[in-house]
Formats: C-alpha cells, sequence, structure tokens
C-alpha cells in the first residue's frame, strides 16, 4: 500500500479540499434525481462560459478552438466539450460518468389504500438490498408532465418543514418466521410500498377517503390528478442531507454517492480546463444501473450524435471523420469501487483492493467472475496513466471489485471502447455501496479531482 494521502497535505490542500467537499455536498443534497443534477450541471457550466449546443446550431455559428458548448437529452444526460488546439480527429480527453443511483420508483397506477392506510406502489431500480430500504425516512422527488405538456416538479421530504414517508417493517415480536428467510427475500420487491398518509377526508363521500384525502393534498398542492401519475418519473429516495462523517470528519455520509462522487469530481475537473490542448468533454449519463439501456443511457447514440454535431458545426463533419475523432480518443469511465471493509474481510483481496484515504481508484478490469462483461485496459494506456498521475503528484492505487468469485459489478466502460478508444474506470472507493447511505473519503474525492484535471489536461499519449 501506498503512503495514506491524508499524511501529505499541505495547509493549503486542506483549503481546497474543504471548499471542494462543501459545494460536492450541496449537489449532493440538490441532485437526488438525474433530472435534478442534469439543472445544476447546464446551469454550473453556463456560468462558467458553456453555451448550448442547439443555440449554436441555430445561429449558424462554427465553433473553432476556444468554443465551450453542451448538450442534453431528456433532461436526463448532459455532454460538455471545450474545443482543443489539435485537430479533433486526433482525439479527445473524455470522462464519462453516470448520475443515477438505485431507489424505489414509483409505479404508473401506484396510489391505493388499504385498512384506512393509503401507500404508492413502487419498483426498485438498481441491484439495492432489499432490507436495508426500510424503516427509513424517504423523500418524493420527481416530474409529474400534465396531458397539455407541463411540467410539475415535486419534492417532498428533503425542505425543512416537510413531511417524510417511507416503508414500514415487520415488528421483531411477530417476526419469528420472517427471521428464518435469506436476506434475499426478508422483504420482498412487491413490500416496498411507501406508507403516505392515515388521515381520511372528512365529509367525503368517497369509499377510499385516506386516499381521496392523499389526491385532495396533491390537487391542491401541484394540481395533478390520480392519472397523472401515468406520465410522472417520481423516485423514492433518502430523506435528508449529506454529513460529514466520522469524530475526525474524514468522511462523507450521503444517498447517491455512486456515481454522483464521480460525476461531480469530473464536472469540476472539466470546468477548470480553459484552454486544452485535445478537445476535452464529460459525458453524464443515465441508467448504469440497469445495464445502460435507454435513450439517455451511455448505450444510447446521444454521445455519438452529440460529437458528429460538433464536427458538423467546425466545419469537418463525414463518417470518415467521426470514426477516427472517437478511435483516437482517451476515457477514463469514472465511476465508484469498492471500498476495502475488514469486517466484510472475507470477500477482498487484500493486495488488490482500494482502501480509504489512499488516492483515485483505478480498476484495470472489472466484470464478474471470469472479467464477463467487463471492460480491461489494455497495458500501454495504464502505463500512460501512471506516468500522468506522477507527474502530477496525484495519489492512486489500482484495485478490482473484490475477491474472484466473490461477485463483481459493471460500468459504462465497455461501451466507448466499443469505437475502438482506449478505456479505463477510474474513481472513488465507496463502503456502503448501493446503501440508502454511502461511505466516502474526503481525501479520495479530492484527489478524484486532480486526477481528472491531470487526464484531461494531458496532451502526449503516445
Amino acid at each position: 500500500m501506498k503512503e495514506n494521502a491524508w499524511n501529505t497535505y499541505t495547509d493549503e490542500d486542506m483549503e481546497i479540499m474543504d471548499a471542494l467537499i462543501k459545494d460536492y455536498k450541496y449537489f449532493l443534497d440538490h441532485g437526488k434525481t438525474e433530472r435534478e443534477c442534469v439543472r445544476q450541471i447546464i446551469a454550473t457550466a453556463r456560468q462558467c462560459g458553456y453555451v448550448s449546443l442547439e443555440e449554436v446550431i441555430k445561429t449558424g455559428a462554427l465553433l473553432r478552438h476556444g468554443s465551450k458548448v453542451y448538450a442534453q437529452t431528456k433532461g436526463k444526460a448532459v455532454v460538455l466539450l471545450n474545443i482543443g488546439v489539435f485537430p479533433i480527429e486526433e482525439g479527445m480527453n473524455i470522462l464519462g460518468a453516470h448520475i443515477d443511483s438505485p431507489r424505489m420508483d414509483v409505479k404508473m397506477n401506484p396510489l391505493y389504500e388499504d385498512s384506512e392506510l393509503a401507500y404508492l406502489d413502487t419498483h426498485y431500480y438498481g441491484g439495492i438490498k432489499k432490507y436495508l430500504w426500510v424503516t427509513l425516512p424517504m423523500a418524493l422527488h420527481g416530474t409529474v408532465v400534465k396531458k397539455d405538456g407541463t411540467h410539475v416538479d415535486i419534492n417532498i421530504g428533503d425542505n425543512e418543514d416537510d413531511p417524510v414517508v417511507g416503508v414500514t417493517d415487520l415488528l421483531i415480536h411477530l417476526s419469528a418466521k420472517e427471521m428464518e428467510k435469506k436476506a434475499a427475500v426478508v422483504v420482498e420487491g412487491e413490500k416496498l410500498d411507501v406508507l403516505i398518509g392515515s388521515k381520511p377526508l372528512k365529509d367525503s363521500e368517497e369509499k377510499e377517503q385516506v386516499k381521496a384525502n392523499i389526491l385532495n393534498i396533491l390537487k391542491e398542492k401541484y394540481d395533478i390528478e390520480e392519472d397523472d401519475f401515468l406520465s410522472a418519473e417520481i423516485e423514492v429516495v433518502p430523506a435528508g442531507k449529506a454529513k460529514d462523517f466520522g469524530l475526525d470528519r474524514s468522511m462523507v455520509m450521503a444517498y447517491g454517492q455512486d456515481d454522483r462522487v464521480c460525476a461531480y469530481t469530473s464536472l469540476m475537473a472539466m470546468l477548470a480546463i480553459n484552454d486544452p490542448t485535445r478537445t476535452t468533454a464529460c459525458v453524464l449519463v443515465d441508467k448504469e444501473e440497469i445495464g445502460s439501456v435507454g435513450a439517455s443511457s451511455m448505450g444510447s447514440k446521444f454521445f455519438e450524435n452529440t460529437i458528429a454535431e460538433v464536427l458538423h458545426a467546425m466545419g469537418k463533419y463525414n463518417d470518415l471523420t467521426l470514426r477516427r475523432t472517437l478511435a483516437n480518443s482517451k476515457m477514463l469511465s469514472s465511476d465508484v469501487s469498492a471500498a476495502y471493509d475488514p469486517l466484510y474481510a472475507s470477500v477482498f483481496e487484500k493486495k488488490n483492493t482500494a482502501f480509504l484515504g489512499h488516492g483515485v481508484v483505478f480498476n484495470k478490469y472489472t466484470g464478474s467472475r471470469g472479467k464477463v462483461e467487463s471492460n480491461d485496459a489494455g497495458a500501454e494506456y495504464i502505463a500512460r496513466i501512471r506516468r500522468v498521475m506522477d507527474d502530477k503528484k496525484v495519489a492512486f492505487q489500482f484495485a478490482e471489485l473484490g475477491h474472484v468469485d466473490a461477485g463483481g459489478g459493471g460500468t459504462i466502460a465497455y461501451i466507448p471502447a466499443a469505437y475502438d478508444m482506449d478505456v479505463i474506470d477510474c474513481g472513488v472507493a465507496v463502503l456502503n455501496m448501493h446503501a440508502p447511505w454511502e461511505i466516502t473519503s474526503k481525501s479520495d474525492i479530492y484527489e478524484a479531482e486532480k486526477c481528472y484535471e491531470a487526464f484531461l489536461s494531458n496532451k502526449d499519449w503516445f
């Protein structure tokens, strides 16, 4: 193991880190859904001089060295580009992360009453231990789109005076049979229904008066009807703010750090680059937690289409130039890694494990068991990455996702690699990954931002 990064910091490092972490926690608190993240990202990018690619195309302006543009799709994925000095067909330096996180999604016909209690029926999203998501204060975040196209934003549970909701659990006194079940089924997916009310609507003639009261509240506050759930995206997420964790305040505990910790540090690195030699790009996408499928995912044509539009706006577009641009690019697939937990040491192989406080983590490969569904980075690319990190004095470590045959996981890396692009996974080590409250080291977050900035500014990959 290399030296703990905390031991290397100057007072100036600590000041920079504290400022980064403060802004990071704000980003997490106000970005509990993909749409909320994209709104923050675009607002911040515009403050730093980025303009909409759509606006550029409409005006017919030409992109050139120094142009900063962004594009978004479906309100749930965004890409930023900063045009460099070198011809773009010589390749870009790309950071890619995802902004979706495990949660519970409200179903299309969710609202029902049972025994004078009102519930929302949900479908969990991503890989979770379902029993961890009960008896916690939860919030409702999302967007309802009415038939006339009106967007109504929902945010209940995270403001100071808001009520919270949640999933109930069976009391221990009656849990003899429950305690005999395997962890995977002790709480079943269809039992993750969210309790949202118990008070009947006074003087109502409705048969289900508690449900009627909830609908009345939604009508008064948001002007939405029960049918509007059909065209809604409402996510059930942990209520509460990101917090310093540990008596020494060395860590952050928050919801959604997989993978918003890498998304935020990638964004900050991208905005810190003002005059790149190679064109830089930062792509932040949706749907990674369910396999990178769908129109707002890395598996869609969103990124490729955006690069095609950029080339067209540079007066350079043809299919061959597009293919050369992508194939000559280098990418960090910025995604979290598993942090070593000594309480569960048996699932880790200690020589090839990430440790909190030891810097950003490179995963040569991910996948599961026999590296299935993995991008396996080449030795030449890794050698150059090592040199870049050492030159910029970035604390880094190499790891894999736990003991061989213990399990595994995937990232977006294999998708851009299909363009013949060099890609390696690189991110922050996380404890409690995919739990409602995840833990990261502040020093690792700081080193991740330094790593991404060093990567983007590198001009020589050969």
